[in-house]
């Protein structure tokens, strides 16, 4: 896919991953709206030249606004990247509206967005829908149970999704990050995080490349690891 002249909508795009995303794209010449939460993140993307939408998908309602957001407008990309951890652990309590808040923002939210915006970019010449999964859904680790097994579930979603797709010009790309140095990851002190520009650019090369997956840094090597013993690819994953 050409980038340059394209439009693409980057949930989670203020900081991050997202952000990163958003600044290589826009330096490819695409036209990128983020969306976020907080009004400091949003007026920084917005000095960056980046469109910014404020937007909480925490909720149905929350997608559906941002959906009615861009009504009538051309949409070319887009890329649920949003995601927030809900970790809980031994001896920690399952706090069950964090858990829930996680499920919706992981999982339901790119479902929702999926829903109203597929229309629109089935009416593009060519289209693609990128949804940010994680190494995690492959092989989980102990620490982040819920976000493991939301990650899993949009796994699976875009490999049905793809399939369903597969006759029409709307590309279906999984991008499977490592840890990555982000806010999300900064109390993790086990192994090397990538860094978010770094992880970005692979997932901008898939989605130049009309790739299936963006299978990113070490994930590549989790996913050799997994083709021939998905036992051990487990058991190396659930320690940290």
């Amino acid at each position: 896919m050409e980038l340059k002249g394209k439009t693409a909508l980057v949930t989670g795009g203020t900081d991050g991953i997202g952000l990163e995303i958003a600044r290589q794209m826009m330096a490819k010449g695409a036209n990128v709206i983020v969306c976020g939460r907080r009004d400091d993140v949003l007026a920084s993307a917005r000095q960056e030249r980046l469109e910014a939408i404020k937007a909480d998908l925490s909720n149905a309602a929350g997608c559906a606004k941002l959906a009615a957001a861009l009504a009538g407008r051309e949409l070319d990309i887009l890329i649920n990247n949003a995601g927030m951890s809900g970790n809980f652990g031994p001896g920690e309590p399952l706090d069950l509206a964090l858990t829930d808040q996680a499920i919706f923002l992981n999982l339901n939210a790119p479902l929702h967005l999926i829903g109203h915006l597929l229309p629109g970019l089935l009416q593009r010449p060519e289209a693609s829908i990128v949804n940010v999964t994680s190494g995690l859904a492959i092989a989980p680790r102990a620490g982040g149970p819920v976000y493991c097994a939301t990650k899993a579930g949009l796994r699976s979603f875009t490999q049905s999704l793809r399939h369903n797709l597969r006759d029409t010009k709307v590309h279906v790309i999984e991008a499977l990050p490592p840890v990555v140095d982000t806010a999300m990851t900064r109390g993790r002190v086990n192994g090397k995080k990538m860094s978010a520009k770094e992880c970005a650019a692979e997932i901008v090369d898939a989605i130049a490349t009309n790739a299936p997956e963006a299978n990113v840094g070490m994930v590549k090597l989790l996913r050799l690891v997994y083709s021939i013993s998905p036992a051990l690819a487990r058991r190396i994953m659930i320690r940290f």
